[in-house]
């Protein structure tokens, strides 16, 4: 495949994760919040996660911003759910390894869709946009120890 089909293919998923978003929504009763935003845009995102038994058991994300920031946080939600928090954190660490530039493999990552984003890294005023769900989950689940 080339490079510009390539790139078209991960255009298209980004705009699927953006304008169809999984596990957009809010849980009721308590359960671990993270609210965090990026000033210098604007995007904001609030992340609800159920963790049991050191086990993401389910996920969820409201927040407003760019196409990059909230196709990242539904990838992110889809990548972590049901895994445990040292495999959610690993997968970040590799997440910010991918923005970084570095080549990181997707095998490792259990990517899913997540691979459509690493063309951020060529546009670094974006990066914050890409991980600012990956930073609010590792909140989270660091705030549970």
């Amino acid at each position: 495949m080339s490079f510009n089909n390539l790139d078209t293919l991960y255009r298209q998923v980004i705009m699927d994760h953006y304008k169809s978003p999984r596990n957009r929504g809010k849980f009721e009763g308590d359960v671990l919040t993270v609210d965090l935003n990026n000033p210098t845009c604007g995007d904001r995102i609030e992340l609800q996660m159920k963790v049991d038994d050191g086990v993401i058991e389910d996920v969820k994300f409201l927040g407003e911003g760019c196409s990059i920031s909230m196709a990242s946080a539904s990838m992110m939600t889809e990548a972590v759910k049901g895994k445990k928090v040292d495999e959610a954190l690993k997968m970040s660490e590799l997440f910010s390894d991918m923005m970084l530039g570095k080549d990181i493999d997707f095998d490792e990552m259990d990517s899913g869709d997540i691979a459509a984003l690493q063309g951020v890294s060529q546009f670094p005023a974006r990066i914050k946009c890409a991980t600012l769900s990956w930073k609010a989950m590792e909140q989270g689940v660091k705030k549970e120890d």
